[in-house]
């Protein structure tokens, strides 16, 4: 495990305009969720603007950027029409056993969402990091919903994730091979794609949860949104801290900001973590989402490829 710590001057004069970039990566609807139920509290306000929440993201650069496909399908483990967006390397054929990446978006969002801080799969795919290339493979954005990945009454993303969504991509190509197959989210997408990993590492090689969305107890999650689980036992049975052991076999990227008011989650999974995970955790100034998130990603996305090829 590494703690990394990030060093920069207050900037009092701040206002509104850096509270809202600060947590931009959450979506408007899940910030608004957020503050009204108390888990982003007035002293994330505060942060804001004493630069507890000032992250330096550098400036994005790009490859050849691959092409794209945007499509829709009825789900019959979710009950309705949902899209989603496959991004593709430059010079993909059809056919090309690539890995796939499956990228689960925050609460309020879709499969439009940005990758960090590539606002595209595709984009997200051409990334320079560190000034290097990504290993070919292939990421795909879909819309899971508002019940944090989970079978939450007649609703069922994961379900529809492994049996609907990935065939459709391994038709193309990308995640035919045996542990080719990553997952990765933000937020509430980052609680989804530790959960992922931990219920199905026969088919999830790798997972990245970037500042997920982890609660410690029950009346904590009923607070904030109470679409996120029906009650203590079913907090009990998706409790990603309490499975923590699944992840055994499974490289795991953790990153949360010290001032995101899920870090106390963070730093429970991590804790639990097994010794023989190969596993990168990030702890670094910042807050929840936002320039944490951009800042982060393109190094989620570089361990999980690290891991699938």
């Amino acid at each position: 495990m590494k703690e990394l710590t990030t060093s920069s001057s207050r900037r009092h004069f701040l206002a509104f305009g850096a509270v809202a970039a600060g947590v931009v990566g959450l979506g408007a609807v899940g910030l608004v969720e957020l503050v009204d139920h108390g888990v982003l509290p007035g002293q994330s306000i505060l942060n804001d603007l004493d630069g507890a929440c000032t992250v330096d993201v550098p400036p994005a650069h790009y490859g050849p950027v691959g092409d794209q496909v945007e499509r829709t399908f009825f789900s019959r483990h979710r009950g309705r029409t949902v899209g989603y967006t496959l991004g593709l390397p430059a010079n993909f054929r059809v056919g090309d056993d690539i890995p796939l990446v499956v990228f689960l978006h925050g609460f309020g969002q879709n499969h439009r969402t940005g990758v960090g801080a590539a606002p595209t799969p595709a984009q997200a795919i051409a990334l320079r990091v560190n000034g290097n290339a990504l290993p070919p493979f292939a990421l795909v954005t879909v819309d899971g919903g508002p019940h944090y990945w989970h079978v939450f009454g007649d609703d069922d993303p994961m379900a529809m994730i492994t049996d609907e969504l990935i065939p459709r991509c391994q038709a193309l190509g990308p995640g035919r091979s045996p542990g080719t197959i990553g997952v990765m989210g933000l937020s509430m997408g980052g609680y989804g794609a530790v959960l992922f990993a931990e219920r199905r590492p026969d088919l999830f090689r790798a997972t990245a949860a970037l500042s997920p969305a982890i609660w410690t107890d029950f009346a904590s999650s009923q607070g904030a949104n109470e679409g996120a689980f029906v009650n203590a036992a079913n907090f009990a049975a998706y409790d990603v801290v309490t499975h923590a052991d699944a992840l055994s076999h499974t490289p795991t990227f953790l990153a949360s900001g010290f001032h995101d008011p899920f870090y106390p989650g963070a730093q429970a999974l991590a804790a639990r973590l097994p010794g023989s995970t190969p596993k990168e955790v990030i702890f670094a100034n910042g807050c929840h989402g936002g320039d944490f998130y951009n800042a982060h990603a393109p190094a989620a996305l570089a361990f999980l490829t690290n891991h699938l090829t």
